[in-house]
């Protein structure tokens, strides 16, 4: 991890598009903004982890959405017999 010190209104730059400003010291409490582009995603930590294990809950179905899935199914067609 690499570790920056800065004072109210400086800023670290992150890649050529990303800057982290520093807002506000106030006690234990620091405000930041972030400048980025449109289509990189910026979000708190708590929040970004809440979204990747809905994400995934999303993406896996439970065993009782397969098994209601797979009585949608029609059965197997048998292969016709070798000639």
């Amino acid at each position: 991890m690499l570790v920056l010190t800065r004072r109210s209104q400086q800023s670290i730059m992150i890649g050529k598009d990303v800057v982290v400003t520093i807002l506000e010291v106030r006690g234990d409490q620091v405000r930041i903004g972030v400048s980025a582009p449109r289509d990189v995603d910026v979000h708190r930590e708590e929040v970004w982890i809440e979204l990747q294990k809905a994400n995934t809950a999303a993406a896996s179905p439970s065993a009782e959405a397969l098994s209601a899935l797979s009585k949608l199914l029609p059965p197997a067609a048998e292969p016709p017999p070798a000639q």
